[in-house]
């Protein structure tokens, strides 16, 4: 066999399941291989940065590997952006990238695609990627793709693996599988230990879940420990979405200042707070009511939990949750407080003008009547009004909040997982990669796309509503749905929206794409205390940014 189809064996185990790519001369024959080894569908989209953020979502929505295949420099330096969010937000995600043969890079020719050397491409990934091998020589290939690859599962982030076009069918012995380092049985006995005593001495524990409580596939695990001690728990913002359906006492989604004061008085008047897998970010807590105190939290996060100033590396979610469960008996001494009914947007009448919140009714309407839908979402009020949206599970960019992911967000779950999805965008991000809905039938899926059409960047215009550079042209995005492959709705009204939503769910076989005409100015009740409560921190001095403004910059980027 060959190098690679020994590459596709390997990740095919480690539970990659397609390959979405966009071929290159310096990739043709890493393409023409993956084609003829037929071991895992390959579906091309017509940008990279689609090409990213749908391998990304794939390996969010399905767990294992999520792979990108492009060319090399125009192809994978365009891929950049995604690969970066994907790292920032902790995703398996594998680069492969076409590369120069060996004779190329001896000819003495500057090659096209280089930029200042031959090497710059890897230098670049050097810095978004967790690990990274070029497979310029067979003897090596097995062992380094093996490393490389048991990197992204142990540490869920991105990995980069190079492949020179004089080497994508050359003889290659198999992949061996190696195995992840044991955590030191000691430390994770004596760090549950702590972790228990500390719960047990806080008069108001409580637990909050983030991305890695997924990434590393542990919600029932956490469901179960939630369970038994007897704690309210609560989601990062990054979070929302988990735990969906696992009967675990969930209160809600902590957004500060800016969500439930129920769930903020719960996490910020906790004086036993832990941690598991929330990524210590702005988006998650820099609009908090109250500042934190981290020091008083335990924080079991990247293979180490924090204790205050008590420190145990090399401890992973995965060994330190079965530690947990197997001190805990299985019946809690004191049940956890039973959640409040969630509070939900209530329909408007059905001639009104629509505004954010009534999509998030009418969706949450629709879920009622036809089960709970897996939701992909890009960033901006989009984002916010999902919020308001039932418990399912909701994919996004919440951290590094990167715009133009919600497509092929979508097309990428639905490819991994065979779920149809329902897709939250704003116009400005559908403008970037809303086209990629033109491959969605030839990739077998068939999403329903809400855009959020109000004419501008409406979260940037929150914040600068004076701001002319936040206006857009109403594009016709219905109009535009037929000319590829789709069926697109004209939406006006909250009857009109509920009428679309019935006949997009019973359409199979074509996305539907429902343009919904909102007024410009008109944003989700979320987003406006978000924004009140930036504006409320911000005390900033002449010619200074506030740590709050920094909120508002990382979050709108």
């Amino acid at each position: 066999m060959n190098l690679t189809t020994r590459l596709l064996a390997a990740l095919r185990e480690r539970g990659a399941s397609e390959i979405f790519g966009i071929p290159g001369d310096f990739a043709l024959p890493l393409f023409r291989e993956i084609e003829r080894a037929a071991m895992l569908p390959l579906v091309t989209l017509s940008h990279e940065p689609a090409v990213g953020f749908a391998a990304d979502a794939a390996a969010r929505a399905r767990g294992g590997l999520g792979v990108a295949a492009v060319t090399y420099g125009a192809g994978a330096l365009n891929l950049v952006n995604a690969v970066a969010s994907a790292y920032a937000e902790r995703v398996p995600l594998v680069v492969l990238s076409g590369a120069p043969a060996a004779h190329e890079l001896a000819s003495g020719f500057v090659l096209h695609h280089q930029v200042k050397t031959t090497d710059s491409q890897w230098r670049l990934y050097r810095e978004i990627t967790a690990d990274r091998a070029r497979l310029d020589d067979a003897a090596q290939a097995p062992a380094q793709i093996a490393r490389v690859l048991g990197t992204a599962l142990r540490r869920s982030l991105p990995v980069y693996l190079e492949i020179p076009r004089d080497m994508a069918a050359a003889p290659c012995a198999e992949v061996p599988h190696a195995p992840p380092p044991r955590p030191d049985p000691e430390a994770v006995a004596a760090c549950a230990d702590e972790l228990l005593q500390r719960l047990r001495a806080a008069a108001r524990p409580v637990l909050m879940v983030g991305v890695e409580v997924r990434r590393f596939g542990l919600e029932d695990q956490v469901a179960e420990l939630a369970r038994r001690l007897g704690v309210p728990v609560v989601t990062s913002f990054m979070g929302r979405g988990l735990l969906a359906g696992t009967g675990a006492p969930l209160h809600g989604t902590y957004l500060g200042l800016a969500g439930d004061p129920a769930v903020t008085e719960l996490v910020e008047g906790s004086d036993g707070l832990l941690l598991l897998g929330v990524i210590v970010s702005d988006t998650n807590f820099a609009v908090s009511a109250q500042r934190i105190d981290l020091r008083r939290t335990v924080h079991a996060f990247d293979d180490r939990v924090a204790m205050g100033h008590h420190v145990y590396p090399g401890v992973p979610l995965a060994a330190l949750l079965p530690a947990l469960l197997q001190r805990l008996p299985a019946a809690p001494a004191v049940a956890a407080p039973a959640p409040p009914p969630p509070a939900r947007p209530a329909p408007a009448p059905g001639d009104a003008a629509l505004r954010p919140q009534d999509i998030a009714a009418a969706v949450n309407a629709l879920f009622e009547r036809h089960g709970a839908m897996p939701v992909a979402s890009d960033v901006g009020d989009c984002l916010f009004t999902a919020m308001d949206i039932g418990p399912t599970a909701l994919l996004a960019p919440g951290y590094y909040a990167t715009m133009g992911y919600g497509v092929p967000a979508g097309l990428g779950l639905q490819c991994a997982t065979g779920r149809r999805p329902l897709v939250l965008v704003g116009d400005g991000a559908f403008q970037m990669t809303g086209w990629e809905l033109g491959h969605a039938r030839r990739a077998g899926c068939d999403p329903i796309v809400i855009v959020f059409n109000n004419a501008a960047w409406e979260m940037l215009r929150a914040f600068e509503p004076e701001g002319g550079f936040n206006a857009l042209e109403r594009w016709d995005f219905a109009s535009m749905a037929a000319g590829m492959g789709g069926d697109g709705h004209a939406v006006h009204t909250v009857a009109e929206l509920q009428a679309a939503l019935e006949r997009a769910v019973a359409t199979r076989g074509r996305f539907q794409l429902l343009d919904v005409r909102l007024a410009p100015g008109a944003v989700s009740p979320t987003l406006a205390r978000f924004v009140a409560a930036v504006r409320r921190l911000s005390m900033p001095l002449p010619g200074t940014a506030t740590a709050a403004e920094a909120t508002a910059h990382a979050t709108l980027s």
